[in-house]
C-alpha cells in the first residue's frame, strides 16, 4: 500500500503495487477530538464500524493474566565432577586382587575394589599390636610414664593407619583380635559405576597412583545452551525437565545450578549447568537431551502478539475509542510469552486493542496522518 496514491475514483488501484485503494472518508466534528497529546501517543483517526466489519477487524481486552512460556534447549549429559571418586593407593605394595572386572560394572557402597599387599601397612599393623601389649602391661604394672608413652604410640600408629585408608572399623577389629592383616582391601565409597581401572593384578604400586574410579550417577549434570538473549530469563534454582530420544517416555526433573557468566564467541550462547536426579542410571556421560525450563513471570498486564505492530524501533497498537474512532499508540513491552507480550507502558486493563487486520488499519492512520513518527 502507498499512502501517496489518491484517486476520485472509488474502484481504482494503485500504479505500483496494483492493491485496491482504500476509502477515505469525511470525517465529522468531533471523530478526532483527542485528550492532552503524550509522548507515546500517535494520533487518532477514524474508520467507520462498517468499514471495520468489511477488513474483518478483532478486538482483544488488555488484561491481567498469569504469564508462563518454556524455555528449550540442547546439552549433553556429563557425571558431577564433586561425585566422582579415585581410588589411591597410599602405601606402596602390590595389588593382590582386582574384585572388579571393568569399566562400567555396578558397585556399591562398601564393595570390594582390590586388595593392597604393603610391606609398610603390615610393619604398622605390628607396630600398633605391640603398643596395645605395651599399654596392656603398663596397666597391670601401675606404672603411670609406661602407659602414656604406650598411648602416644597407639595414637601415632592408628594415625598412620587411617592416612592409608583403613577404616575405623577394620582399626578397631584388629586391637579387638591383636591380628595383623596381610593385605588392605580397599573398598566403593559410594554406589556407582566403575569408570576406569588403572591397574592391574600383580601390578607394583606407588603412594599418589590412581588405581581405580568410581562415578555416582544418582545426579548428573546436563551442560545446556542458550542464546544471549534468553539469558536473563534463567536464573539458579529454577526447575527444569530433561528429556531424551533414548527414553522418549521418561521425564527427568532437576534444577538450574550455574549460569556460566562466559558466552561461548563463535555461537554468541552461554551455557547452563543443570542438576538432574539420575538415581536410575539411565543418564549416560555424553548422551544428547533436550532441556526445558518453565518461566513464571507471575501475573502481569498483557497483550496479544498479533496486537502488536513492530515498526522497526518501537511497537504501535491500535486502541478502540469507540464509535470507529482508533488511537495509534506507541507502548513499551516486556518478554513475550506465547501468544501474549507483557505489557511495561502505555496500556490499561480493560482498553480494546485491534486484534486483527493491523496492516490495512495502519494503512489507513497514515492515510489520516494519525502516526507521524516512526
Amino acid at each position: 500500500m502507498h499512502p501517496s496514491v489518491r484517486s476520485h475514483d472509488p474502484h481504482g488501484k494503485c500504479p505500483i503495487c496494483n492493491m485496491n485503494l482504500i476509502p477515505v472518508y469525511k470525517s465529522r466534528p468531533g471523530d478526532l477530538a483527542t485528550a492532552a497529546p503524550t509522548a507515546r501517543t500517535g494520533g487518532d483517526f477514524f474508520v467507520p464500524v462498517e468499514r471495520q466489519q468489511q477488513i474483518g477487524v478483532t478486538y482483544a481486552v488488555v488484561a491481567r493474566k498469569p504469564l508462563r512460556r518454556s524455555l528449550r534447549a540442547v546439552g549433553t549429559v556429563a557425571y558431577a565432577t564433586q561425585r566422582h571418586w579415585d581410588i589411591v593407593a597410599r602405601v606402596q605394595g602390590y595389588v593382590q586382587q582386582l574384585r572388579v572386572a571393568s569399566a562400567g560394572e555396578l558397585v556399591e557402597q562398601g564393595q570390594p575394589l582390590l586388595t593392597l599387599y604393603g610391606p609398610d601397612l603390615l610393619t604398622t599393623q605390628h607396630e600398633l599390636v605391640d603398643s596395645l601389649r605395651m599399654r596392656d602391661e603398663a596397666r597391670r604394672a601401675g606404672s603411670t610414664g609406661a602407659l602414656a608413652s604406650a598411648g602416644q604410640l597407639i595414637a601415632a600408629a592408628e594415625r598412620r593407619l587411617r592416612l592409608w585408608n583403613i577404616t575405623p572399623g577394620q582399626i578397631a577389629d584388629l586391637e579387638a583380635t591383636r591380628q595383623p592383616r596381610e593385605t588392605l582391601t580397599l573398598v566403593s565409597p559410594v554406589r556407582g559405576i566403575v569408570h576406569h581401572i588403572h591397574t592391574g593384578q600383580g601390578q607394583n604400586v606407588n603412594p599418589g597412583d590412581v588405581l581405580v574410579d568410581v562415578a555416582d550417577l544418582s545426579v548428573v549434570w546436563v551442560w545446556a545452551e542458550v542464546y544471549q538473549e534468553e539469558l536473563p530469563l534463567v536464573s539458579v534454582g529454577m526447575p527444569v525437565t530433561v528429556t531424551t530420544s533414548a527414553y522418549p517416555n521418561t521425564r527427568f526433573t532437576g534444577t538450574v545450578a550455574v549460569v556460566d557468566p562466559f558466552l561461548n564467541d563463535a555461537r554468541r550462547t552461554g551455557r547452563l549447568r543443570l542438576d538432574i536426579d539420575n538415581r536410575a542410571f539411565k543418564l549416560r556421560a555424553d548422551m544428547y537431551v533436550n532441556a526445558e525450563l518453565e518461566l513464571d513471570a507471575g501475573e502481569k498486564l498483557a497483550v496479544p502478539v498479533s496486537a502488536v505492530l513492530p515498526t522497526g524501533e518501537r511497537e504501535l497498537v491500535f486502541v478502540d475509542k469507540g464509535a470507529g474512532r482508533l488511537e495509534a499508540r506507541f507502548v513499551e513491552l516486556g518478554g513475550k510469552f506465547g501468544d501474549d507480550y507483557a505489557v511495561v507502558a502505555g496500556l490499561r486493563a480493560g482498553e480494546r486493542v485491534v486484534d486483527s487486520a493491523n496492516f490495512l488499519i495502519d494503512a489507513e492512520s497514515k492515510i489520516q496522518g494519525a502516526v507521524r513518527t516512526w
